[in-house]
């Protein structure tokens, strides 16, 4: 019997500062971030559709990884950088795949960028 797929349904990101990580997000990637202690992030359009949501909440030990696609790669690591972020790689070709770059939010939390 073939196996069954497994599809990220939802995500997390834990934060010291929910208030600071839901402002780079929100400004790197012009996320709609709600208020209150899970502060809710909708799908955004994409693939697959419409995408999996996400939220932000409170913890003593930030976690996550985060693979986002963007249109301009160039512009998007240097935003996030001047948002407090750390680049972690200049952008690059995965063979056969698409354009990536290594970076880390304001807390420490990994972060991918991905132009297709």
């Amino acid at each position: 019997m073939s196996d069954w797929s497994r599809p990220v349904v939802h995500w997390a990101i834990t934060a010291r500062d929910p208030e600071a990580q839901r402002a780079f997000y929100a400004a790197l990637f012009n996320w709609d971030i709600g208020d209150g202690p899970i502060m809710a992030i909708p799908a955004g359009i994409g693939s697959p559709e419409p995408g999996p949501a996400g939220h932000i909440q409170q913890g003593d030990r930030p976690g996550v990884s985060l693979y986002v696609q963007v249109r301009d790669i160039h512009a998007a690591l240097t935003q996030a950088v001047d948002l407090g972020g750390e680049k972690k790689s200049d952008p690059f070709d995965v063979p056969g795949g698409p354009t990536i770059a290594f970076l880390e939010d304001p807390e420490g939390n990994a972060l991918t960028l991905v132009q297709q």
